[in-house]
């Protein structure tokens, strides 16, 4: 029997059948492979991340819920209860924010695209860390003795002495310095080099309390209000404003050393 003949001698109602759909590929969202059981209260998610991320709160957790880049569930009692899943999602937003300075929309693009399957990338381990997020050091109560600071610079301590004279370096009351000093003292080491001394770096001191000012200008709103939401709007906001003037000011810079060459 041929297959024309074949098919003629079936059923006509199987005949008629319309195709069957086919299901969609439903893509697991974004950390994969991970238990999304939700079982960790919020105490039990800060314990998790706070080795990494010292600075984090309830409050900052609960305002990346709010702007929809973790979605735990609700106990019956309204309680917010985590998986791990919903743990390295917040941590990928953290990093974002502390290493990228990224604004939050921008991350919840990010991690539209690995919910999606367009992107992938593992979650990476906690790194143990001090206030700043990033590394350990000598320091006395979260802050860098002089000494301290510059032994972790790789200076000689009187360099440390030179910026503070000059105002580039400012210590706290008790003569400790913060965790950003590092950088700094780095830098201007790096600069020290080219005959660049601490007194020519007073312009930069000066250039970044404009800009700091201009950033306190922009997130006083959220600081005058005293809802535990809005002081952590107001950190983010910070931070993104502050990035951008910090890269506003490199590309200008670049721009103009671009003309210095021959």
């Amino acid at each position: 029997m041929s297959p024309s003949q074949d098919r003629a001698h079936q059923p006509l109602a199987a005949a008629n059948q319309p195709p069957q759909p086919t299901r969609p590929h439903v893509v697991e969202p974004w950390p994969r492979g991970i238990s999304r059981r939700a079982s960790m209260r919020i105490s039990d998610v800060l314990g998790a991340l706070q080795l990494e991320f010292p600075t984090v709160t309830n409050s900052k957790l609960r305002f990346l819920e709010e702007q929809g880049l973790v979605e735990p569930d609700r106990t019956q009692a309204g309680y917010r209860q985590y998986s791990p899943a919903d743990v390295e999602r917040l941590r990928y937003v953290l990093r974002q924010q502390r290493d990228r300075y990224l604004p939050l929309k921008v991350i919840g693009e990010q991690l539209a695209a690995l919910d999606a399957g367009d992107e992938d990338e593992r979650p990476a381990p906690a790194r143990l860390a001090t206030n700043d997020g990033v590394r350990q050091a000598p320091t006395v109560a979260g802050r860098f003795t002089a000494a301290g600071l510059a032994a972790e610079a790789g200076v000689e301590e009187s360099v440390v002495t030179e910026l503070v004279d000059a105002g580039v370096l400012r210590p706290g009351s008790r003569g400790h310095f913060d965790l950003w000093a590092r950088d700094v003292v780095v830098l201007a080491a790096a600069l020290r080099e080219h005959g660049i001394d601490a007194r020519h770096l007073r312009a930069f001191r000066s250039a970044a309390d404009r800009q700091v000012d201009l950033v306190e200008q922009v997130v006083a709103p959220w600081r005058g209000q005293h809802t535990s939401s809005s002081r952590a709007r107001a950190a983010t906001l910070a931070a993104e404003v502050g990035e951008l003037c910090g890269q506003l000011h490199t590309v200008m810079v670049r721009a103009g050393v671009a003309d210095l060459a021959p």
